[in-house]
């Protein structure tokens, strides 16, 4: 049995091994410790903090903390300082001395950074519901926009995107409301303002550009709070507690993220929702699912991943050669088909032709469905059998007939809604984390294309449809020859989904140049050692485009991406580069596979919102590499 045989077959036993006995596979989703430490403000607020893990939590929030006393938003940046405010709260409510050691390194880092006023608006949020941020200086949300009718306003609340709507909603409440929680122990946080900078307690920063129309417009807002003068603001704000109510999971869940979950649950507070009420009860025990508790440590995901993780790991095991009729493919099926979302969810607000059918990315989260795991879950469903291959047929068609109507205006595809676009939104006092939107993005509409392409389903999507896709595409490729990764970090990421797409759809012609210009920027970004990185970094600075430590997951996109490519590539000198490039990361993942047949990866391959954002998902590194050992091996037959 070859290197290349024997690692193959090893990952595969490893993800056998890990499937769960209802069929699906999942794994713990890592961001940054802000969600352990709101909710541990959470805790504090509602007086649940004595039921859970607490000191487990307070081990972790020190365990995370760097050499400089900062908090990293991601693996090797340094430190963030909002970030580091947010641990620095989550362990003065848990009783640390604000004259421990690591609050004493926390605060020289944070003062070097400016202090609480440079912090981002939502970790003054935070802290404001607690009296350390004079609510001042938060922008009002004005609870009337909740009334604004689709029909003929050209703005709703259904131009944010599905994540910023599903936070933004119950914010109305609370933002409105201006509530200040003491807690115990009470803390201020005085210590975090840098002195002689007062305004930086109240006063929303500006940017000396257009933009700060934006704050004159908000002192209006606030002028008009503290009159009394904001119309139809208590209609407002019952149509923001009811579509808070509406869009709860029976299991508590809502939009199945961290935050939408606990700003509702801080709703809920604020409208003196008792800690009893089954509203309240079943969010925190939504809340208690995302935690993961060990022997020393107690964290909470940002989110959860099964759908996402299940059809990935069946789509590495069937593309290395498990048989399609293999009974774990079978079952991890069947579990899919039962997953699939068959009501209306917000996207039909703006799509108007289509019928559910898709998937989510977790195990609950009715109203938010979306294009790139009902994507990739069509292609793990079509390369594998079912124990009712009718209804798995049945399912399928629901899902492409769903994604047919999803395509925006441009060409491309978004991840929750269509034509999700607004991008002043971003501008916003508000938005400062620049992810109030949700348009079509590169990596996204390749997977429609690839999805198109493996099924051969042309009748699904027009010629027209995938002709204007195509285009989209084309106009996105960097001058570079990349393109950009919105969900995974980041060019590498979207340049080898754009790459399998174009293969997929078996055009070579129409694209040559293109994948070549792609294909020659894989070869040169390709690390020493065989492998590819890139920092999280490269969102930021294009500098960094394609550089970083290897890493398994982006490695196997860069091999994924030659593989894809090579066809287009007739120049024998590059073809040599090319053949030489993808036999030297296949060498990296053979020898970095431990002898458990696991890889291990310390760094952020996930994408939340770019610079804002960023996600570890601890099964990257196993099933991308299987994929592409698997990819490779057929290429070389």
């Amino acid at each position: 049995m070859s290197l290349l045989d024997r690692a193959i077959e090893k990952a595969q036993a490893v993800l056998l091994k890990q499937q769960t006995q209802d069929g699906y596979w999942w794994a713990t989703l890592e961001s940054n410790v802000t969600m352990t430490a709101e909710a541990v403000l959470l805790h504090k607020l509602y007086g649940t903090d004595v039921d859970r893990p607490m000191q487990k939590a307070l081990n972790y929030l020190c365990n995370y903390q760097c050499e400089n006393g900062s908090w990293e938003l991601y693996k090797g940046d340094g430190g963030n300082l909002s970030v580091s405010i947010e641990a620095y709260m989550g362990l003065r409510l848990l009783g640390i001395a604000i004259d421990h050691p690591c609050l004493v390194n926390a605060r020289e880092f944070i003062l070097s950074q400016g202090g609480i006023a440079k912090a981002r608006i939502f970790t003054k949020f935070h802290l404001a519901v607690i009296g350390c941020y004079d609510w001042r200086g938060l922008p009002s949300i004005p609870p009337w926009i909740m009334l604004l009718p689709d029909q003929i306003s050209p703005f709703t609340i259904y131009e944010l995107s599905s994540w910023a709507r599903g936070s933004t909603v119950p914010l109305m409440v609370v933002f409105d409301r201006k509530p200040v929680w003491l807690t115990e122990p009470r803390i201020t946080l005085d210590e975090l303002y840098v002195k002689g900078d007062d305004r930086g307690r109240y006063e929303l920063p500006k940017k000396g550009n257009w933009t700060d129309g934006f704050i004159e417009l908000d002192f209006a807002f606030k002028i008009a709070e503290e009159l009394n003068l904001v119309p139809f603001r208590t209609e407002g704000l019952a149509t923001a507690e009811q579509w808070i109510l509406d869009r709860q999971e029976e299991t508590g869940d809502w939009a199945g993220i961290i935050p939408a979950m606990l700003n509702s649950l801080l709703a809920m507070k604020t409208l003196k929702y008792d800690v009893n009420d089954s509203v309240v009860a079943r969010g925190i025990a939504a809340l208690d699912r995302f935690g993961v508790e060990t022997d020393n440590e107690y964290w909470i995901q940002p989110c959860v991943s099964p759908v996402w993780d299940t059809a990935l790991v069946m789509r590495s095991l069937s593309e290395s050669g498990l048989g399609s009729n293999h009974p774990a493919l079978r079952q991890g099926a069947d579990w899919l088909v039962k997953m699939q979302i068959l009501d209306y969810g917000d996207w039909a607000v703006k799509n108007k032709k289509g019928a559910p059918g898709a998937w989510a990315f977790e195990f609950d989260n009715r109203f938010y469905p979306d294009v790139d795991d009902t994507a990739v879950v069509v292609m793990a469903l079509a390369r594998v059998e079912s124990s009712n291959e009718v209804l798995k047929a049945q399912a399928i068609d629901r899902a492409v007939r769903w994604i047919e109507t999803m395509q925006c205006r441009p060409g491309g595809w978004a991840a929750f809604d269509l034509d999700n676009d607004q991008d002043w939104l971003n501008d916003l006092p508000y938005g400062d984390v620049r992810a109030m939107i949700d348009p079509n993005t590169a990596d996204v509409t390749a997977r429609v294309l690839e999805m198109v392409g493996g099924l051969r389903v042309g009748s699904a999507l027009s010629i027209d449809q995938i002709e204007k896709a195509i285009v989209y595409l084309l106009q996105e490729q960097e001058p570079e020859g990349c393109w950009f990764g919105r969900w995974g970090v980041n060019y590498v990421y979207g340049t080898c989904g754009v790459l399998t797409a174009f293969d997929s759809l078996g055009l070579i012609q129409k694209f040559k140049l293109s994948m070549v210009r792609a294909v020659e920027w894989l070869v040169n970004c390709q690390n020493v050692d065989g492998g590819w990185g890139e920092t999280c970094g490269s969102y930021a600075d294009r500098s960094l485009m394609g550089k970083g430590d290897s890493t398994p997951s982006q490695t196997a996109w860069g091999l994924m991406g030659l593989i894809a490519g090579a066809a287009a590539v007739v120049d024998g000198s590059l073809r040599d580069r090319v053949n030489e490039a993808m036999a030297r990361s296949a060498s990296y993942l053979i020898s970095t596979q431990n002898v458990n047949g696991e890889w291990s990866e310390e760094w952020h391959t996930g994408t939340g919102f770019p610079q804002h954002f960023y996600l570890k998902y601890n099964l990257y590194c196993q099933h991308f590499p299987l994929t592409a050992l698997g990819r490779y091996r057929s290429y070389l037959k």
